[in-house]
C-alpha cells in the first residue's frame, strides 16, 4: 500500500511503497513513473549542490531534520522541510526539496527496518563523509557494506554521533 510522504513543487510525490523487503522503499513518483532513488543518486546531486553554498549548509539543514526525525513521518517536520527550502537559491528551491524529503523518508524507513541497529545515523554518516571527508557519492553510499555494526558505530562516535 502506498503512502503519502510529501507532494513537491515539482508535481511529483515522495512516498513509500513496497520494495524488495518491505513497505519502507523510498519511491519518487509523477505520472509517468515511479523510481527508487539510491543513496548514490541523492548524494551526488547534494555534493554537486554543496558547491554552490557555504560549507556546511546543506549539512546543517540536513540535521535539523535528522533531530526531529522519529519512526513517524510527522507534519511539522515536511512544513521545516518547506522552511528550509526557502533559504536556498529558486533554481534550487524544488531540487533540494526533493532531495530532503527522500532523505526524510529514507531515515523514516531505518528507523523502522526491524534488525536495523545503527538506524538513521547510517545516513548522517554518509552525509558527514560526502561533506566534511570529501568522499565521493559513491563511496559514502558504499562504504558501510560489509563493516560491521559496532565498526560503524565505534566511527560514529567518534565523529561525535
Amino acid at each position: 500500500m502506498t503512502t503519502l510522504i510529501k507532494h513537491l513543487d515539482n508535481k511529483s510525490q515522495v512516498v513509500f511503497d513496497k520494495g524488495k523487503f518491505d513497505h519502507w522503499c523510498v519511491y519518487i513518483a509523477s505520472e509517468k513513473r515511479k523510481e527508487a532513488p539510491t543513496d548514490i543518486d541523492y548524494f551526488s546531486q547534494l555534493k554537486l549542490l554543496s558547491y554552490r553554498y557555504p560549507q556546511g549548509k546543506i549539512y546543517n539543514d540536513f540535521l535539523k531534520i535528522y533531530a526531529l526525525t522519529s519512526r513517524h513521518i510527522e507534519s511539522k517536520v515536511i512544513r521545516l522541510i518547506d522552511q528550509i527550502c526557502l533559504s536556498y537559491k529558486w533554481n534550487d528551491a524544488s531540487i533540494i526539496e526533493q532531495l530532503l524529503t527522500v532523505l526524510y523518508a529514507a531515515m523514516v524507513a531505518e528507523e523502522n527496518k526491524e534488525k536495523a541497529i545503527l538506524k538513521k545515523r547510517i545516513k548522517r554518516l554518509g552525509l558527514y563523509q560526502l561533506f566534511f571527508q570529501d568522499f565521493s557519492a559513491s563511496e559514502a553510499a558504499n562504504y558501510s557494506k560489509g563493516k560491521s555494526w559496532r565498526e560503524l558505530d565505534k566511527t560514529m562516535k567518534t565523529l561525535g554521533f
